[in-house]
């Protein structure tokens, strides 16, 4: 690469812009020893079947394919759920459960729920599916939600979803607003 031959301007420039400089007397670095980053606790594994109430037997109507969920929890004013099926609260996050057997479907939904609940999210979209695959026409995983999201003590409410999201094989969920933790 050619040198380039500066004007006394540009020199003088420059030297100004870097100002005072000093000749470096070594070039070799002194290895300090390392300090260990502090140990931290493991986060605890966490049992999301906690957080279902089994105390409560809940005596649940079954649903058919079309038929649409509807739940509040006791003492939550009855206009929570019409803001709820309006999308007033907007949508935090969202799992599909459909194609997944009962056992698999209710992990995924407790360990979405706990991690909903965990990131501060306050409403969730749950499609679970109609049910067309499933036997007699009697949808599994959308009768096992109606009764898992009312044994849970997170969910305040829950609703079927509007056509455009779903419609009866989905619903939106009003999660408890609760102070972020770390699990």
């Amino acid at each position: 690469m050619a040198k380039k031959n500066l004007t006394p301007e540009d020199s003088n420039l420059f030297r100004i812009s870097i100002g005072k400089v000093r000749p470096v007397k070594s070039d070799k670095v002194l290895l300090t020893e390392e300090k260990k980053p502090k140990p931290f606790p493991k986060s605890q594994a966490v049992n999301v079947d906690e957080h279902l109430s089994t105390l409560v037997e809940l005596d649940v109507e079954k649903v058919s394919l079309e038929d649409s969920l509807s739940f509040t929890a006791p003492g939550l004013q009855h206009n929570v759920l019409r803001k709820l099926r309006k999308g007033h609260f907007g949508l935090d996050a969202e799992i599909d459960l459909h194609g997944l057997n009962s056992n698999e479907a209710k992990q995924q939904l407790l360990h979405f729920l706990h991690d909903c609940v965990r990131d501060g999210c306050r409403c969730v979209h749950i499609v679970h599916g109609k049910g067309y695959r499933s036997a007699d026409n009697h949808p599994v995983l959308k009768n096992n939600l109606n009764v898992w999201l009312r044994q849970h003590k997170d969910v305040q409410a829950f609703c079927s979803a509007p056509p455009k999201d779903g419609g009866t094989g989905a619903v939106f969920v009003l999660l408890q607003l609760t102070e972020k933790y770390d699990t």
